[in-house]
Order: structure tokens, then sequence, then C-alpha cells
């Protein structure tokens, strides 16, 4: 993505960016608030346009919205009249997959997500980490090359979060989807991230591995972390 990002009142929101996202990492975004984050992910999901530059998925315009990006957002936006197993077949069924292969794929995905045995219940009936669940298996049950996340643990509390953070890891292997994710947790986002952008100061910071809580005493993460906090703050 290179260019301006436009705002919902029509000014730019974001300007002289320039960013890439490689296939399959998760790149976490950071940044003080009102600097565009959530902007810039509706742009990326083609739900804003582009004020100026251009923005493009595997070299192709992107123009609007498309069922190989999925959004997942903070409220996890469940229907509630339907099933944890209907929802999670939500865009399968949009997509005029056949009954029988979307309620597979909606279990398999409610199974990777610890949730086989709440298929039938309804969203109410449910804790809000399981909802976040719940919408997480959705956006993934597509196949979607991009995932989308705008601050989606941001209402759980600290051991869900922490939770939240490791089943989204476990279950994008294997999958090959790139995802953006919007935090403004320092900690979560030198965790979930293989690099950090920092929103507004253009740059855009690798992550050391192997992937681990924050370890005061280790120096490159420290710093990263230090890096981070500096951003947030400017």
């Amino acid at each position: 993505m290179r260019g301006a990002v436009l705002g919902h009142a029509g000014a730019a929101v974001v300007d002289g960016i320039d960013l890439d996202v490689e296939p399959g990492e998760i790149l976490t975004v950071v940044g003080p608030s009102g600097c565009g984050k959530s902007t810039l992910l509706r742009t990326l999901a083609g739900l804003l346009p582009a004020l100026g530059g251009d923005v493009t998925q595997d070299g192709t315009p992107v123009t609007g919205p498309g069922a190989d990006r999925a959004l997942v957002f903070q409220e996890d936006a469940l229907l509630p009249w339907r099933t944890v197993r209907a929802n999670v077949e939500l865009p399968l069924a949009v997509r005029g997959v056949r009954r029988a292969e979307r309620r597979a794929a909606a279990e398999e995905w409610l199974e990777r997500v610890g949730l086989a045995g709440h298929a039938r219940a309804h969203p109410h009936r449910i804790s809000g980490g399981q909802r976040q669940r719940v919408q997480l298996a959705r956006a993934l049950a597509g196949g979607p090359r991009a995932v989308l996340m705008d601050e989606p643990f941001g209402a759980l509390d600290a051991r869900t979060r922490a939770e939240m953070q490791q089943l989204l890891i476990d279950v994008l292997r294997g999958t090959g989807a790139t995802v953006v994710f919007v935090t403004h947790d320092v900690d979560e986002a030198v965790f979930l991230g293989d690099r950090v952008a920092l929103l507004g100061t253009g740059r855009v910071l690798p992550v050391p591995r192997p992937r681990e809580r924050h370890d005061p005493s280790e120096p490159a993460t420290g710093a990263l972390r230090r890096a981070v906090l500096a951003s947030l703050s400017t």
C-alpha cells in the first residue's frame, strides 16, 4: 500500500504511507489514538477508498470488499438469531457453498478453536472469549488470503486475552493467511507480530524470535518494546 488514506470526513487521516505486508506474516500495527489505525484497516479491506496512491493485493488493485479478505472486530458482530455453527457457516453460505460442505467446514473450525461442544448454542449463551473464538472461526472458515483484525481482544480480561493470542497463532498455522492486527497493547504487538508497524513514524520493525512472552532480561525484545512505547507517545 502506498499513498494517503481517506477518512470518513474526506480528509487524509494517514498520509505518505508506504507499507508492504508479506504473504503469511502477522503484521501488528500500533500508534497513538487518532492516528488512523482503524481507517488503515478499513482501507485494506476495501471499505474505504484511498485518497491517493495504490492499495493492491498480490498486484491487483483493491477496489472494494472481497471474500479473500476477512475482518475481525473487537465487537464480535455475531448474528444473535443464528447458532454458533450457523454463524461460522455464514460466509460460506453467502458464497453459495453447499450445505453439507459448509457444515463440515464449520464443525472443523469449531473443533480447532475448542468450541465443538457449543455448535448449537446461540451467542448470548456463551462467554465473550468464546464469542471471539466463534468470530475467528467464521473469519478463517472461508479460507481468506488476508485477515484484518481491529483490536479483537481488547475487551477481554488478561487471561482470556493471552489464551486468544496463543489460539490465533495456533489456528493460523498451515493456513497461509496474512494477518494485519491493530492493537494498543505493546506486549500483544510484540508477542503476535512477525513485524510491528509504528504508524505515524514510517518504521516497521522485525520481532526477535522464537516467539515468547516479554522477558525483561532479553535485550532485543526489550529494545523493541521501548521503541513501540515511544511511538505511542508521539
